[in-house]
Order: structure tokens, then sequence, then C-alpha cells
């Protein structure tokens, strides 16, 4: 089990949940490639609303502007091990913004086998 405590770096990339890779979501390749990377974890996040670089609109609230809603992939690991697996990224990214930032780990606790309890 992979544990992390104390100072660790969170890497936080923002894409668009109809970007994709080979015919699959971007941010389902992100997060399977920080899998075989044998990253601490990884989450997927879908916004609501948000605009970027484009400063169009998008929301959910709107079904006609329902469509590419942000998405945030959050990896938290070692700062080595994050920096490491940024060349992924180079070539998998090519519209977002990734971030970079030192984060304290209070608790990183893993499920067992056994399933929880």
């Amino acid at each position: 089990m992979t544990r992390l405590n104390g100072s660790s770096m969170r890497l936080t990339i923002f894409v668009g949940e109809n970007d994709t890779w080979h015919h699959r979501p971007l941010f389902t390749e992100i997060v399977h490639r920080a899998h075989a990377a044998g990253l601490a974890g990884a989450s997927v996040f879908k916004g609501i609303e948000g605009f970027g670089a484009s400063s169009l609109i998008h929301t959910a609230r709107l079904l006609s502007l329902s469509e590419d809603l942000p998405v945030a992939i959050v990896i938290v690991d070692s700062e080595e091990r994050i920096r490491a697996f940024l060349p992924q990224l180079d070539e998998l990214v090519t519209e977002g913004l990734v971030l970079l930032d030192t984060v304290e780990v209070h608790r990183y606790v893993g499920r067992t086998e056994e399933g929880p309890g």
C-alpha cells in the first residue's frame, strides 16, 4: 500500500469532458496512465459550470449549453513522482490547464482487500 505523509505535491489537470485520446475520454487515459505509473491515486471531478481560454461559458443549467463541461483530474503523490509523470501530460493535454502545488498530507488510508470495517 502506498503511504503518503507530510509534504507532497498535488497535480490538477483541467480539461473538457468531451476531450478524447484515441477515441476514449482524455480524463480516463490520464487516470489509467497515472495508475500504470504507480502514482498514489487519482480522482476525476466533473464541473457544473466554467470557462477557460476560449472564454465560452459551459454550464449544466441550460440543456443547450450542457456540452463539454469542465473536468478536473486530481493526483497527489511525492514531488519526484508527480514531476516524473508530467511528460505524459505534455503528450496528452493539447488544450487545458495543468497546476502543481505543494500540499501537506494529513491522512492517507487505503482500503484493505476485505473491505471497510
